[in-house]
């Protein structure tokens, strides 16, 4: 079983921000699938089930994200390695996709809340939102919507990434870099 977790920030305000896009790849992926919802209050997340994965959108907002995660993982006895986090990074282009096990945190609360709770060598699938000129505005930045053009251009890498996320359940993470990449 896989445990895929899109990282965000809950309620209505920050659905189409930038800081949200692993949850908008959790609610795609999710969309058609027969699911199942479980309720646990100590999962301080949305979790979907099917038979092969749990789907997450932690409701810790992003700075307790690890919480959520460590919770659902010692439950349900995942390892490590089929742990797969989908999150905004600003060191990337808008736009870009890539994947990596492990490495540090760069900056990122969510990333780093998980960390703390479970160590780094989980599978990271990194989505490039692009970053502000002013580094004082990073904050307003990444809480910021996607722009009409960006979100027109996010429905196909969303769709790209999904297909990645299927891909690393089944084939190593060389292969998934080297065939789903996008730069």
């Amino acid at each position: 079983m896989y445990l895929i977790i899109g990282l965000g920030n809950i309620g209505e305000k920050y659905q189409l921000t930038r800081h949200n896009v692993g949850f908008l790849v959790i609610d795609e992926i999710t969309k058609n699938l027969q699911t199942t919802n479980i309720n646990k209050s100590n999962f301080k997340a949305e979790v979907s089930k099917t038979s092969n994965n749990l789907f997450v959108k932690p409701n810790t907002y992003m700075n307790n994200s690890g919480q959520a995660v460590v919770a659902i993982k010692d439950y349900y006895k995942i390892d490590i390695e089929n742990i797969i986090v989908i999150h905004d990074d600003l060191d990337l282009p808008f736009g870009t996709v890539k994947f990596k096990i492990g490495g540090g945190h760069g900056g990122h609360n969510g990333l780093k809340s998980i960390d703390s709770c479970i160590g780094k060598e989980y599978i990271r699938v990194r989505i490039g939102i692009g970053k502000p000129q002013d580094k004082n505005e990073v904050v307003n930045y990444v809480l910021s919507n996607f722009s009409k053009e960006e979100l027109n251009k996010l429905e196909g890498i969303i769709s790209h990434t999904i297909k990645a996320i299927e891909a690393l359940q089944s084939e190593s993470i060389d292969e998934v870099k080297t065939k789903f990449t996008l730069k």
